[in-house]
C-alpha cells in the first residue's frame, strides 16, 4: 500500500465497534491538562460551549512508512493526516454551526504535532496527551503498534464538557468531519 499520508488507499480494513468507547456517552470528562500547539493548556473537561475532539493514532510523516511494516492492515490505523485535513477543510462550517472549537488529541509530542500542525496549516490546535493521562482518565480505546499505545479514532462532541455525541469507530478517516456536520445538521443520527 501507499505510504504516502495525504491519502487513503484503497482497502483498507474497517474497524468494528467493540463497545471500547460507550461508557464515553453522557460522561463528565476528566479535568486534565493537556499541551495544545498554540502554546495552550487546556483541559477539554474546563471549556465551555460545544467542543468537537477527534483522537486519533499519530500523523504520518512524508516519505516514511507506517509506524510498522503492517500499519495499512491494522483497522483504522491509517488516516490520521487526512483525518486533520478534513477538520481543517470543513474548519468554518464546524463553527458556523456552533462549535466553539475544534481539537485533535494523540499520544505524540506536543513538538511533533506543532511540526504536522504546521505542515497541514491546521486553523485549530492539536493536543498531547504523550503520557496518556488524559486516555487512561478517560478510559479512551487503545491499541498497540511498534511497541506504542496508540489511540483508537474516534471523535467526541463536548458541551460543556459533557460528551454529549460520540463517533466511534470512525471510518473512513477523511470523513470524520462530514460526519459532524452530518451530525449537525440532524442527517445522521
Amino acid at each position: 500500500m501507499s505510504s504516502d499520508p495525504d491519502a487513503l488507499p484503497a482497502g483498507l480494513p474497517a474497524p468494528v465497534d467493540d463497545g471500547a468507547a460507550d461508557h464515553l456517552r453522557g460522561m463528565r470528562l476528566p479535568d486534565v491538562a493537556l499541551t495544545a500547539t498554540d502554546g495552550r493548556t487546556v483541559s477539554l473537561a474546563r471549556l465551555s460551549g460545544r467542543t468537537v475532539a477527534y483522537a486519533y493514532p499519530r500523523t504520518g510523516e512524508p516519505g516514511r512508512p507506517g509506524l510498522t511494516p503492517d500499519w495499512d492492515a491494522i483497522p483504522g490505523a491509517r488516516g490520521c493526516t487526512p483525518q486533520a485535513c478534513d477538520f481543517r477543510d470543513h474548519h468554518a462550517a464546524l463553527k458556523e454551526r456552533g462549535v466553539a472549537q475544534v481539537f485533535g488529541l494523540s499520544t505524540q509530542t506536543s513538538a511533533y504535532q506543532r511540526e504536522a500542525a504546521g505542515r497541514l496549516h491546521l486553523p485549530f490546535p492539536l493536543l498531547a496527551d504523550p503520557h496518556r493521562a488524559f486516555a487512561l482518565a478517560a478510559r479512551l480505546p487503545v491499541f498497540e503498534a511498534g511497541g506504542q499505545v496508540l489511540l483508537r479514532r474516534l471523535t467526541l462532541v463536548i458541551d460543556d464538557g459533557v460528551v454529549s455525541h460520540l463517533f466511534y469507530p470512525v471510518f473512513p478517516a477523511d470523513r470524520s468531519a462530514q460526519q459532524v456536520l452530518d451530525w449537525l445538521d440532524g442527517r445522521d443520527t
